[in-house]
């Protein structure tokens, strides 16, 4: 059985109908309401839906596209777009405009998470506070991370710029058939999304209803105790399918892994980036360098699995997180690029300093691992011209830390201040 003779999805469903649902379960809907009401509107920053104009001074500016350190530092912001950056002497600051005094502290650019699922207007505020100011989706039940999107883009201060997944390429979709009318032919499979037709109409539905990129999995999954996170439920077959519809639509694949045969099908199937891919082995490394394919390990989201009551999950944590680590520093040492992901879920927000924490005890120097969540995510994201820099024509996304992350990259679990497009919250 397959849906080979179902019409192609239509796309005069992306802003209406489905969509609509989708912003009404993530609770977007209200927030756009309340923001541009008349009272906020007349408020004058509050009712903003663009950037705002900000002056960040005293400060000490991290580049980390060049590791430069400017003291006595100056960030102008006009309508959410860094104007200068740079030394005081060097930099004309507007007059009247409203100054964020940043003495005693280091400026950063605002953080990436390479892998969240936020699915409520809630989950995506908490996102931006802990310091991820752009993001890219690892998929949701609803397309609510399209709804969280387009929130993003009205109102900033809400919800980090975000790559939206849509929905997952998986086996068995379970209630996501019910996310979509065009998705509903797919629950008359009896072996769920396995075939090229299935496996092509999924990612043409996301496609229609517009997500950037593409999620799929190639094992099981490690936070539930009853599956096998080395059980390979895709082969390179199935996923190959799956990267030439997305390849069709202009979209790149992330892919959830564990096993070391997984990860080698996934990265030769043609995936953008490899998710957790603890068992990752060499041989995959060095396809993946010299694919470019980016390595999102999620130590995050392993080393929570340790602290979990599950017996189960706690002791897969704890034989994980280490091979994990292990893999992470052989990557880096072969130039197989790193983006730093918390793979945050189920409404427990965790900071992204969090992975630049674990990325440094992984082996990696302190300006590396927070290139993990600056430029290096912003290029897999394909945002390296727009954030994880403060310079000229860059997004005004700042966070400020109370002390040097260079000497100690844990400061960036609790920014002092965040600044998402030129607004601070």
């Amino acid at each position: 059985m397959c849906v080979e003779n179902t019409p192609p999805p239509s796309s005069r469903l992306t802003r209406r109908g489905v969509l609509a649902g989708a912003a009404a379960l993530a609770g977007t809907s209200a927030v756009l309401a309340a923001s541009t009401s008349p009272a906020n509107a007349a408020g004058g920053r509050e009712g903003r839906t663009n950037g705002g104009d900000l002056v960040i001074e005293g400060g000490t500016l991290l580049d980390p596209a060049t590791g430069e350190v400017t003291e006595d530092a100056v960030v102008v912001i006009v309508d959410g777009v860094v104007r200068s950056a740079g030394k005081r002497v060097r930099t004309e600051v507007p007059h009247g405009a409203e100054v964020l005094d940043a003495h005693g502290s280091w400026i950063l650019p605002g953080l990436v998470d390479a892998h969240i699922h936020l699915n409520t207007a809630a989950e995506a505020r908490d996102a931006v506070l802990g310091g991820a100011t752009s993001a890219r989706s690892g998929s949701t039940n609803f397309f609510q991370d399209i709804a969280v999107r387009e929130l993003a883009r009205q109102v900033p201060r809400q919800a980090p710029r975000l790559r939206a997944a849509g929905v997952f390429v998986t086996p068995d979709l379970g209630d996501t058939v019910l996310a979509d009318p065009d998705l509903t032919p797919l629950a008359k499979l009896r072996d769920g999304v396995r075939s090229p037709e299935a496996l092509r109409r999924v990612v043409e539905v996301n496609l229609a209803r517009g997500a950037d990129v593409i999620k799929t999995r190639v094992n099981e999954r490690a936070g539930l105790p009853e599956q096998d996170p080395l059980a390979q439920v895709y082969d390179r077959e199935q996923l190959s399918a799956v990267v030439a519809a997305a390849r069709r639509g202009g979209k790149g694949v992330l892919c959830h892994s564990y096993s070391e045969k997984g990860c080698d099908d996934a990265v030769r199937a043609g995936i953008r980036s490899l998710e957790h891919g603890a068992f990752v082995g060499e041989r995959t490394l060095h396809e993946m360098r010299r694919r470019g394919t980016y390595f999102t390990p999620t130590l995050t989201a392993i080393a929570g699995l340790a602290d979990s009551a599950d017996p189960v999950l706690a002791e897969r944590g704890r034989q994980y997180l280490p091979v994990l680590k292990r893999a992470v520093l052989a990557a880096h040492e072969l130039g197989v690029p790193l983006a730093a992901g918390t793979d945050s879920s189920g409404g427990k927000i965790k900071p992204i300093g969090r992975e630049v924490e674990l990325m440094r005890a992984a082996g990696l120097s302190a300006l590396d691992a927070i290139r993990t969540a600056t430029t290096g995510a912003a290029k897999l994201l394909g945002l390296d011209r727009t954030v994880g820099r403060l310079a000229r024509g860059f997004a005004g996304d700042v966070l400020l830390v109370d002390g040097d992350p260079l000497s100690d990259v844990t400061l960036l679990k609790k920014p002092v201040r965040v600044v998402r497009s030129g607004i601070a919250l």
